[in-house]
Formats: structure tokens, C-alpha cells, sequence
């Protein structure tokens, strides 16, 4: 379970891949529309969603020529349940969490 944790954590490490996980939230989605609000490659793209496919926290499925992205939320579950774990704190809100960070930490502080 150690790593399956590790690995969801890793995929909810970077903005881009939160960012994509919240598109998801309102609905599948074609990898091109996935990939259109951001500033990047489709090739740069197509990693987020393989490193999110490997996590569990998307599904891909081929529909005729498109590729279109799924959210699985179960795959937060056991995230979820580890944090909340700890009994002592709320439940996490990450969003906030990161607002949070970017509000109190220094601008180009990469620690």
C-alpha cells in the first residue's frame, strides 16, 4: 500500500496534474481539450496523463480515433483515509492547502 501511496502523492505533487484532475471533475475529456489550457505540448501533456493513468487517479479509453481522459476518483480513497489518519487534523482541503503555501512562502522559493 506504501507504494501505491507514494505514487498518488507523486501525481498530486504538480499543479498541472491537480489542474487536469479538477477538469476532470465536470467531465471526460478528449486529450486535446485536456491539453488545451495549458502552455505546453501535447507530448508534455501526454505525460501528466501517463504519470495520472499509473497512479489510478485517471482512466484513457480510445474511442474510435479520440483518446478520451476519466477521472477515478477511488483512486483518492486511500489517500484520503491515510490522512485522515491522523485524527488531530481536518480534513485536507489541497487546493486551500496550496494557496495557502503560495500566500506564505516567498516568491521563487523552490524549497
Amino acid at each position: 500500500m506504501s507504494n501505491d501511496l507514494d505514487t498518488v502523492f507523486a501525481a498530486l505533487a504538480d499543479p498541472t496534474r491537480r489542474a487536469i484532475l479538477a477538469m476532470l471533475l465536470e467531465d471526460d475529456m478528449a486529450v486535446t481539450d485536456v491539453a488545451e489550457p495549458f502552455e505546453m505540448s501535447l507530448a508534455a501533456i501526454s505525460k501528466h496523463l501517463m504519470i495520472l493513468t499509473r497512479a489510478g487517479l485517471i482512466s484513457q479509453e480510445k474511442r474510435g480515433r479520440v483518446k478520451w481522459c476519466k477521472l477515478e476518483p477511488d483512486a483518492l480513497r486511500a489517500a484520503s483515509v491515510w490522512m485522515q489518519g491522523f485524527g488531530q487534523f481536518e480534513p485536507v482541503n489541497l487546493d486551500a492547502f496550496e494557496r495557502f503555501l503560495q500566500a506564505e512562502l516567498p516568491a521563487g522559493d523552490d524549497a
